[in-house]
């Protein structure tokens, strides 16, 4: 027990009450204490956290972006199907092709009976010009094969069909069909002519002929089915068709 005495006054405090009261102290002490740790750790936790999101963003934007670098760029270019020869002027053809077709055929197709030649083509050739001025005066017929009517691509696969050849029977298709000559000066008896339907100007294969005979360097003769006059002859120089021819092929 102790008495104290201020101003006059007494109080009495018991030994049990001073032990409370440095007991409390303390636990209040350790408690603050307590308090500055667990915000401290917090603090050092929260700091961890948002170093660790950051880094990772920057890790993954870095991968992304170089994923994006690496990935390999598609460069498309027009495909210029050009076709010239010396000594004509130089037309451009763009030879266009229909679509394809996704339709099979269950029966085989029929060829002739002799799809090679069995000799060399220039062996061949008088026999193909024989063949090919038998029909001279047939008149024009769109889709024609025979002499009651033929066109020009027609009149191509029908020679050569009747000497047991199998070729192409479409104009696009024929232009593209055995090696293409380099110049008008190499042509021969035999090769086929392609031309173009205006002069001087871009478009698709309309025409064709096969060339009968090589008189000059300016006089190159080739039969072929004209819309207005039926099969013919006519100069590869001349003003109409000079203009408009676009290429030639060696079929064999």
């Amino acid at each position: 027990m102790v008495i104290l005495s201020f101003s006059g006054f007494n109080f009495t405090i018991s030994s049990r009450s001073i032990v409370i009261c440095i007991i409390q102290n303390q636990l209040t002490d350790k408690i603050l204490r307590m308090n500055k740790h667990i915000s401290f750790y917090l603090i050092c936790m929260l700091t961890v956290s948002v170093f660790t999101f950051s880094c990772e963003t920057l890790r993954k934007g870095k991968s992304n972006s170089s994923a994006s670098n690496s990935k390999p760029r598609n460069y498309s270019r027009p495909v210029n199907s050009r076709s010239t020869a010396s000594g004509v002027p130089a037309n451009r053809s763009t030879v266009r092709k229909p679509a394809p077709s996704n339709r099979t055929s269950s029966s085989p197709t029929t060829k002739p009976a002799n799809t090679r030649l069995p000799v060399t083509y220039s062996a061949e050739v008088p026999k193909v010009v024989e063949v090919a001025r038998n029909y001279t005066g047939t008149p024009y017929r769109s889709g024609g094969n025979d002499k009651s009517g033929i066109d020009c691509s027609g009149l191509i696969c029908q020679v050569y069909s009747e000497i047991g050849i199998k070729v192409p029977r479409i104009s696009w298709q024929q232009s593209e069909f055995g090696s293409e000559i380099s110049g008008i000066q190499n042509l021969k008896a035999g090769d086929w002519l392609f031309f173009v339907p205006e002069a001087g100007k871009e478009g698709y294969v309309s025409h064709a002929g096969i060339v009968t005979d090589v008189r000059s360097k300016d006089e190159i003769i080739f039969i072929h089915a004209s819309t207005s006059r039926g099969v013919r002859e006519d100069n590869l120089f001349s003003t109409y068709f000079k203009g408009r021819f676009v290429k030639a092929m060696r079929p064999f």
